[in-house]
C-alpha cells in the first residue's frame, strides 16, 4: 500500500496497524509521536489504528541529548 510519511511517499505492506508500520521502519523501540492525517493516534491506539491506502502520516521520534 502506498503511504505519505513525513511528506515523502513510501509503499509498505498492506494491511498494516500504526504499531506495525513502526515495527517495519524499525522504530517500535523508540518513543515516537504518530499522526494520521492530522490526528494525533494515542500510543494506547498503536496497536488497533488500522492505516489505509494513501494516509499521510507524521512521525516525530525524540532524541535525548544535552
Amino acid at each position: 500500500m502506498q503511504l505519505v510519511i513525513n511528506g515523502e511517499a513510501a509503499a509498505v505492506p498492506d494491511d498494516l496497524t500504526v504499531f506495525g508500520l513502526l515495527e517495519h521502519l524499525k522504530l517500535a523501540d523508540v518513543p515516537v509521536a504518530v499522526e494520521v492525517n492530522r490526528e494525533i493516534v494515542p500510543l494506547a491506539e498503536h496497536r488497533t489504528r488500522a492505516l489505509h491506502e494513501g494516509d499521510e502520516l507524521e512521525l516525530v521520534h525524540f532524541v535525548g541529548g544535552g
